[in-house]
C-alpha cells in the first residue's frame, strides 16, 4: 500500500484512484507526512461499517452483561417510585388518543 500526498493523489488523478480502490487496492493519502484520509471501495467501506455496528452491539451486550444485578422492576414499581397511577396513565393515553383523532 503505497501512500501518496495529497498533491501526488492530484497529479494521479481521481479516476485512477477510484480504479485502484475498485480493484482492492487502498491509497493512503498525507499531508504533511500525516495520513489524512484513505481511499477505500465502497464494497469495504460497507464492510467496515458493518463489522463497526457488530462491534458496538457486542460491546453494548457484554457491557449489560457485566452490570445486570439480575434485580428486576415490575410495572407497578416503577410507576410507584414515579409517583404514577394506572388510571391516570389510561387517563393520559385516552387523551392523546382523541387529540390525534381531531
Amino acid at each position: 500500500m503505497t501512500t501518496l500526498s495529497i498533491t501526488e493523489a492530484s497529479r494521479a488523478g481521481l479516476s485512477a484512484l477510484v480504479a485502484a480502490a475498485e480493484e482492492g487496492r487502498d491509497t493512503p493519502l498525507s499531508r504533511h507526512g500525516k495520513v489524512v484520509a484513505e481511499v477505500v471501495s465502497a464494497k469495504e467501506i460497507a464492510q467496515l461499517r458493518h463489522d463497526r455496528d457488530t462491534l458496538r452491539d457486542a460491546a453494548l451486550v457484554m457491557a449489560r452483561f457485566a452490570t445486570d444485578s439480575g434485580v428486576r422492576t415490575t410495572l407497578d414499581q416503577a410507576m410507584e417510585f414515579f409517583n404514577l397511577n394506572r388510571a391516570e396513565l389510561e387517563a393520559e393515553n385516552v387523551e392523546e388518543a382523541q387529540s390525534d383523532n381531531s
